[in-house]
């Protein structure tokens, strides 16, 4: 049995996975997520053997929920499932533990195969991802420097989505002044000096959704 928990905040893309997920013998769907923090918490308590997350999930980005949920299910394997295509998202994904990487535009031809192939904990990846690519960053393995730390990106995705530092401190579980320091760090790294330029920030670096 394949057990497999879907993350999206689309419910048409969610329905549609389960669909084609549970018509395949010996596979289950044993959980779906709407955001990023639910998704890291059906993880802890489904235990899949593969999650399907889409990368731009809100309070929790895809990056930031795989790196929860690797370090605390090993066995669980994750597979990002985005419309974005770049080598520095794809940097991130597997500094985060992501090995499975769908393009939106190939789910048709490829999604099956891409739970069937992480299932066995062998990594798949679609689009322009080149084997040069993943070989140069798995023996570099580390992040560039000034890059935004886990809690400085949820940070700035969760103001970028509108929400007050008091709110942000709220869902994160901190005190104001941990958000109001994360927020100034990120802030000073990335040269931006008002929440507008920073929520632009955001959605150019997707983050969000604009």
């Amino acid at each position: 049995m394949v057990r497999i928990l879907i993350a999206d905040d689309h419910d048409v893309v969610r329905s549609g996975l389960h669909t084609i997920l549970s018509a395949q013998p010996g596979w289950e769907v044993v959980a779906e997520a709407e955001n990023g923090r639910q998704a890291v918490q059906l993880a802890g308590e489904t235990q899949p053997d593969v999650a399907i997350l889409d990368y731009q999930l809100p309070l929790l980005n895809g990056v930031d929920a795989t790196r929860e949920i690797r370090a605390a299910q090993r066995q669980t394997e994750v597979l990002i499932f985005t419309m974005h295509e770049s080598e520095p998202l794809l940097r991130e994904l597997l500094q985060a533990g992501a090995r499975g990487y769908l393009l939106k535009s190939d789910a048709r031809r490829f999604l099956i195969a891409a739970v069937e192939s992480l299932s066995h904990h062998k990594p798949f990846f679609t689009g322009k991802i080149s084997e040069t690519l993943l070989n140069a960053y798995l023996a570099q393995g580390h992040a560039a420097d000034g890059a935004l730390t886990t809690r400085e990106r949820s940070v700035v995705q969760l103001i970028a989505e509108g929400h007050s530092n008091k709110e942000v401190a709220q869902i994160l579980g901190v005190n104001l002044k941990t958000v109001e320091s994360h927020r100034a760090a990120a802030m000073r790294k990335v040269n931006v000096n008002s929440t507008a330029t920073l929520v632009r920030y955001a959605i150019r670096n997707k983050l969000v959704e604009p």
